[in-house]
């Protein structure tokens, strides 16, 4: 019996070593991905400046997530505070503490598009996969928008992440958006505003970093436990979409944060963003989800 417990414990104190090992190598794994070069080329888009593209920027800044994360003044924010997790975005402004400030326009497109700093670096938490589809129009006209703010003062940006988040990042669980990305496609080309299936798909681009590349929700990778897993918006196992029979319930519903039963929809969604959107917006994203394959709930 004493035999017996001894190669036990020697069982699971190797196994404890090998755990502490992998935990220790996988922090250091993440460090170092996260420091890595990305080499890409990227070709500025044609900017204008009147008053109509500003307009459009201000649209697509408040509409696609920018004011959510950046805050509406583009000073940056507190988005995440939990446990070991801090994230406070940068200032986009020209003011104190500016990340953008000696931008070229090629460096706004990596950034945006590409989610790769002008360093080279990855970018951790932009979710810019959300935003590689944009038109080279719509792009211009989000970074116009984002040059015209007023310069404010904005806080020193922070990502801190748990040991756990960059051993996951490590081994590829939890991806920053330059491996998401295919970098080789052509950008998207204008599709007409329009309450369609291919106007609602260009929309949809927005769910992506949260509801998965194919919309069938779950857990989002590294994402803090106490978040609630998101909604399979396609019509497979565990949709959510029956409790829209309607486009007007399905708007209703984006704009006041309330499910249908009156339940309150997780803040971790960007309501606020949702109640800006316009009504062909709106239209065209019910249609295109609607017309989307069955995919199984998780199945990111």
């Amino acid at each position: 019996m004493n035999k017996w417990v001894k190669r036990t414990s020697f069982v699971l104190v190797s196994l404890a070593l090998i755990g502490v090992g992998t935990v220790v190598g996988g922090k250091a794994e993440g460090e170092r991905k996260v420091a890595r070069k990305i080499a890409l080329t990227v070709a500025p888009v044609t900017m204008r400046s009147d008053a109509a593209t500003i307009d459009h920027g201000r649209y697509l800044f408040t509409t696609r997530g920018c004011a959510d994360c950046h805050g509406a003044n583009g000073g940056g924010m507190t988005v995440l505070k939990e446990g070991p997790m801090l994230v406070i975005s940068p200032n986009i402004t020209a003011g104190a503490n500016s990340v953008t400030a000696e931008y070229r326009i090629e460096d706004w497109v990596r950034t945006v598009r590409h989610g790769v700093k002008p360093s080279g670096n990855p970018i951790m938490i932009m979710p810019s996969e959300d935003y590689n589809r944009l038109t080279d129009d719509d792009m211009a006209a989000l970074i116009a928008y984002a040059k015209s703010l007023p310069p404010v003062a904005g806080s020193t940006p922070v990502v801190q992440l748990p040991t756990a988040v960059k051993v996951l990042y490590a081994f590829g669980v939890v991806k920053d958006a330059a491996e998401k990305i295919d970098h080789a496609l052509p950008p998207a080309q204008p599709v007409a505003a329009a309450i369609s299936v291919e106007h609602g798909a260009y929309v949809a681009n927005t769910c992506i970093s949260c509801h998965g590349a194919r919309l069938s929700g779950g857990k989002i990778p590294g994402g803090p436990p106490t978040w609630p897993a998101t909604a399979n918006l396609t019509p497979g196992k565990g949709s959510v979409m029956p409790r829209y029979p309607t486009p007007e319930v399905f708007i209703a519903t984006l704009q006041s944060g309330r499910r249908p039963d009156g339940s309150a929809i997780s803040p971790v969604m960007p309501i606020n963003s949702f109640k800006e959107m316009n009504e062909t917006d709106l239209r065209a994203l019910y249609v295109y989800l609607k017309s989307l394959p069955p995919v199984a709930f998780g199945n990111r």
